[in-house]
């Protein structure tokens, strides 16, 4: 990572994009240097929008075309089955990956943003301790140490001026403590004030925040989308049921406006990224201009050792003023304590502000040095320039590969749709030889004979047709009593027309009255055979 190395190397694909061609919407080229406010610049990103947006018209026109082909022509040799299930199963494998590829590329652009995030907090608490470390003269109430400690150490040296007004030596040293803690304010005024700036960080923390959230539940939303068309396409292929087919083209169509209108999203994103990453430092430089100064903005961006702080005089003044207080007040506390020994306490108080205020100083003096802070913005280039956009590339991808497999399974639609009647009769087929189903048996007489064996009914009508009397091997010598067993068992339900009797090759009917001039029609075979022991 580039804040191990102590500094920032642009990626090679910040490079590559960087150096992609911006043009404007007139066709004129533009420079690539990041510019968010001029309109040139905003034309140039525009225009990678809307190449996407011409290569979805493509695509929609090119799908278009291919239905209305398909549902419309006929093929003299129509392509087999397995190309459809071949060609679905691919698009459906493509579409898996590009699924898995976007999940990693939406997890690397959110930890990239909040690793941004987290930089630009630290940074911000880093400011705000600046700010309550130094004292503000035009704001006492956002004061800091520094200004309290001026306020009780005023009240200190009044009590002792009040102790020492019998000397005239003691009250002399007393004045030059007086003097020199009414400079500490003064000698702080160096120091910029990051109110504005800390306020300016938390805006943009909460509104990339805010952005980073809805971006990455609308990628997830479309990745569970993608998976879910992936399924009914399976399913609907499989099944070759026309409704899952209808919600598989309309599901599959705009998937594919989803993917091209997030692929026009992702280059505008990475594009535009690549170009402040290309040049960080000279764009902070330009809209941090007079606050604060040039000259602090530089030394937090680049940081470098060879040249000193730019608030290391204030400091080393301030330093220099708590020394000298600190000297005067210890030769009071060794000379006048013993002449004034009421005084001490307000020595030992102002000894315990002094160093107090030296402590301070410390903490202000690590809080201003640059390498805090530079490593907050190297961390923050990190996130956005590495992490950021290598998870956008890899969101464009998949982008790419999802329109790819929606188109490919848009086009296997229409050729499975022509395939789904026959797989209906198919369906109705295996119901009509289902002997618990009276309706699909009523419906099988309407229905063409393929290949299946001929019904009882359908070997009646049969024998009416021929001149002669069925063949003596179809008769059967059971007794007759049988077939009355079976008649008073079953008590002529319907539903048990079909149930073959005992010792019989071809099932008869429910035996009843008007059944007998069905036996007559049959052949004067059957009669002569049977007629002695019916019973009138």
């Amino acid at each position: 990572m580039p804040g191990a190395r102590g500094e920032y190397l642009a990626p090679w694909w910040v490079v590559w994009l960087h150096r992609a061609p911006h043009l404007s919407l007139r066709l004129q080229w533009v420079n690539s240097t990041f510019r968010p406010r001029d309109e040139e610049y905003q034309e140039s990103l525009l225009f990678l929008g809307l190449v996407a947006a011409a290569c979805l018209g493509l695509n929609l026109l090119f799908l278009a075309a291919y239905l209305v082909c398909a549902c419309c022509c006929r093929q003299a040799k129509p392509r087999p089955s397995c190309c459809v299930t071949w060609s679905a199963v691919v698009a459906g494998l493509v579409c898996c990956a590009a699924v898995g590829v976007g999940f990693y590329g939406n997890s690397e652009t959110n930890d990239g943003v909040y690793q941004l995030i987290y930089s630009l907090e630290n940074a911000n608490h880093t400011f705000s301790g600046i700010d309550a470390l130094t004292p503000t003269p035009a704001s006492p109430q956002v004061s800091g140490t520094t200004q309290t400690m001026e306020v009780d150490l005023a009240r200190h040296l009044a009590r002792l001026g009040e102790i020492f007004a019998a000397r005239s030596d003691y009250p002399q040293a007393l004045k030059l403590v007086q003097q020199r803690a009414a400079g500490l304010v003064d000698q702080l005024a160096g120091v910029p004030v990051w109110t504005e700036v800390s306020a300016q960080l938390t805006r943009l923390a909460d509104q990339t925040g805010y952005v980073e959230y809805y971006r990455w539940l609308s990628y997830l939303l479309l990745f569970i989308l993608d998976l879910a068309v992936c399924l009914f396409a399976c399913v609907g292929l499989a099944k070759r049921s026309r409704c899952l087919l209808a919600l598989l083209l309309c599901c599959g169509l705009l998937a594919v406006v989803l993917s091209w209108t997030s692929l026009a999203a992702d280059a505008v994103a990475a594009v535009g990224t690549s170009d402040f990453c290309a040049a960080p430092d000279s764009f902070i430089l330009n809209i941090t201009e007079g606050q604060p100064s040039t000259e602090v903005t530089r030394y937090y961006l680049y940081c470098n050792q060879s040249v000193s702080s730019p608030f290391q005089q204030a400091l080393t003044v301030f330093q220099r003023s708590l020394t000298a207080m600190q000297f005067q007040v210890a030769g009071l506390l060794r000379f006048a304590v013993p002449v004034f020994p009421t005084a001490k306490e307000d020595l030992l108080s102002i000894q315990l502000l002094l160093n107090s205020s030296e402590s301070s100083l410390h903490q202000l003096t690590a809080l201003l040095d640059c390498r805090g802070l530079h490593k907050d913005y190297l961390d923050a280039l990190a996130g956005v320039c590495y992490d950021g956009i290598e998870g956008l590339l890899f969101l464009g991808l998949f982008s790419l590969l999802a329109a790819l497999a929606f188109s490919t399974m848009v086009r296997a639609g229409p050729r499975a749709w022509k395939r789904s009647p026959a797989r209906d009769r198919d369906y109705n087929d295996i119901d009509d030889d289902d002997p618990f189903n009276p309706q699909a048996r009523r419906i099988a007489g309407y229905l063409p004979a393929r290949g299946r064996l001929p019904s009882f009914c359908s070997y009646s009508g049969s024998l009416d047709s021929q001149p002669g009397p069925p063949p003596a091997q179809a008769l059967s010598n059971a007794p007759v009593s049988e077939y009355m067993n079976q008649a008073a068992l079953f008590g002529g339900n319907p539903r048990y027309e079909n149930t073959p009797l005992i010792g019989r090759g071809s099932p008869p009917p429910t035996y009843s009255p008007s059944m007998r001039a069905t036996y007559l029609s049959v052949g004067d075979q059957h009669l002569r055979h049977y007629g002695n022991e019916f019973p009138a």
